[in-house]
């Protein structure tokens, strides 16, 4: 009788640690989303827009640097994250299973590029998109016009 409760016991141990929720995108203290535009042929500060979303705030990157390598943020008012800390609702699960690091061409017709950065318990992963849909898988589409529209939410 023993064995038999231990085993039951084990099973549900191992359901409850397999559940679909662990393979969800989670903001927390350690994880953040960095997105953010690019557009070489462009003047103003608008052509350079980088930003950091954690569970609590969001921070806007003042560097600008075209290749996003060098990164400086600073933080931005609470309205302002509460307008866009529910972009990772919209960030697709498969991104993170990709051996690709650049989808499309980003800018390479002057049309610009989408810049995301994902980091997981300090495991950091970067992708760089092209922002004409018709140079990137599907799955993309949604969350990059999410992308664009949180950029133009934090620029008005």
């Amino acid at each position: 009788m023993k064995k038999i409760i231990l085993g039951i016991l084990t099973i549900g141990i191992l359901l409850s640690c397999n559940s679909d929720d662990d393979s969800e995108f989670k903001i927390n203290a350690q994880n953040f989303l960095i997105f953010g535009h690019f557009y070489g042929e462009c003047f103003g500060e608008g052509c350079v827009e980088t930003f950091k979303l954690t569970d609590k705030l969001l921070f806007e990157d003042i560097a600008d640097d075209y290749n996003g390598q060098n990164m400086e943020f600073i933080e931005l008012e609470n309205d302002t994250y509460e307008q866009v800390k529910n972009l990772t609702d919209f960030f697709p699960n498969q991104l993170l299973n990709q051996n690709e690091t650049v989808f499309g061409c980003p800018d390479c017709a002057d049309g610009g590029g989408l810049f995301i950065q994902y980091s997981e318990n300090e495991n950091i992963k970067s992708w760089r998109i092209d922002q004409n849909k018709d140079n990137v898988p599907n799955y993309l589409h949604n969350f990059m016009d999410k992308v664009n529209e949180k950029i133009a939410l934090i620029n008005n």
